[in-house]
């Protein structure tokens, strides 16, 4: 579902940017003598969903793989005062993939892993691997500052409600101990690992801040870098089995259309 959303999108912007490049029509110039600016964004997101400060049960990362997190975005401005102002508002609506992949070593850490049909809570020492992704609709509101035709900088918030996710892993070359730190040792060595699957615990809604800037290049493209950092982390509040929050920390990197 959100890879046939995200592929209706692209195709969308690419048919609207071959009819902007083809008829730039007199309404789109009036609109923008009167301020507003339009623009179409498609970039990557790099980065993960980190605890703040890093928690001493995580003793070593041990691999990192950002993946590939696709972002496709449509972007409304306005310029104050007629288009001669400085200052301007934007928003629009963003489909972004937010995704790692990391390995690390611990020390216990809090978790539930699954045994055949059973779920087992304790405290992890050993290494752990987990894969993160989530599929976000996201809507920034954002104050624009330009320096001049070419430069402009960004600051604001932004809200986002999650369409898919997952967060999921293995747990091996280590052992659990059942309940409590000083509980039954369960055993993980050699080829042993077990699973452990907190998708279901995933926020639907997210809220974060955003930094950026935009330069153009050439007449309608333009280089685009921001920076979003989420507040209320990715987890639901009542989940208590890990025991710090972890907040996505993204930089966006892409292209523009301005049309």
């Amino acid at each position: 579902m959100k890879k046939i959303l995200f592929f209706a999108l692209v195709a969308i912007l690419s048919h609207s940017v071959s009819y902007a490049q083809s008829d730039r029509t007199e309404s789109l110039v009036k609109s923008e003598k009167n301020g507003w600016e339009y623009e179409v964004r498609a970039g990557v997101n790099i980065g993960g969903a980190t605890p703040m400060p890093m928690p001493a049960e995580i003793r070593k990362i041990k691999s990192y793989s950002p993946k590939f997190n696709g972002t496709v975005e449509g972007v409304v401005t306005y310029w104050f005062d007629g288009n001669n102002s400085p200052w301007g508002l934007s928003t629009g609506l963003k489909v972004e993939e937010k995704g790692m992949i990391t390995e690390a070593d611990v020390k216990s850490y809090s978790t539930e892993i699954i045994q055949g049909s059973q779920r087992v809570a304790g405290y992890y020492t050993g290494s752990v691997k987990t894969q993160y992704n989530s599929t976000l609709l996201t809507l920034p509101v954002m104050a624009n500052y330009r320096f001049n035709d070419q430069w402009k900088v960004r600051a604001g918030l932004y809200a986002a409600y999650r369409l898919d996710g997952e967060f999921a892993g293995s747990v091996s070359n280590g052992y659990l101990r059942e309940g409590n730190p000083t509980g039954e040792k369960l055993l993980f060595e050699g080829n042993a690992t077990a699973s452990y699957d907190f998708s279901n615990e995933l926020r639907r809604f997210q809220w974060g801040m955003q930094l950026g800037g935009s330069w153009r290049a050439f007449k309608h493209f333009t280089v685009n870098a921001d920076l979003t950092y989420n507040i209320n982390g990715i987890f639901k509040n009542t989940f208590k089995t890990v025991t710090f929050p972890l907040y996505p920390l993204y930089l966006n990197i892409g292209f523009g259309y301005r049309f």
